[in-house]
């Protein structure tokens, strides 16, 4: 059937969109959704015969676990499907999330008022 693996299905899944998946994406996946890959952190990409493309999401479902080359392909921007062993830049970094919100985000050192610190001259004109 569709070349699809299901896991024990979950009744969250139901209710709750954040929950990798809704009931109905499931269904989808389950009757239209042909698998096409998966990436580092575990989403899975699915394209259907009318080349409607989705991600089924390996945790909760967060937009900025979508790799730059998936994301391309998710948008119809290229077509190819991405190719990890295609050879990166050194200046390229790994994806990571958007840590906004948590213990991880980047919080940089914070900037005093005080004059004394002043790397410049305030012109009173």
């Amino acid at each position: 059937m569709c070349g699809f693996k299901t896991k024990m299905f979950n009744p969250k899944q139901i209710f709750t969109w954040w929950y990798r998946q809704t009931f109905g994406t499931f269904l989808k996946t389950l009757f239209y959704g042909k698998f096409v890959g998966k990436d580092n952190f575990g989403n899975k990409y699915y394209k259907s015969k009318k080349d409607e493309r989705w991600v089924v999401y390996s945790h909760n479902s967060e937009a900025t676990k979508i790799t730059s080359d998936w994301y391309l392909w998710m948008h119809h921007t290229v077509n190819e499907l991405p190719n990890p062993e295609q050879k990166k830049f050194l200046w390229q970094k790994p994806h990571s999330q958007n840590l906004t919100g948590t213990n991880e985000s980047y919080k940089p050192n914070k900037i005093t008022k005080k004059n004394d610190k002043k790397k410049y001259e305030t012109w009173n004109g």
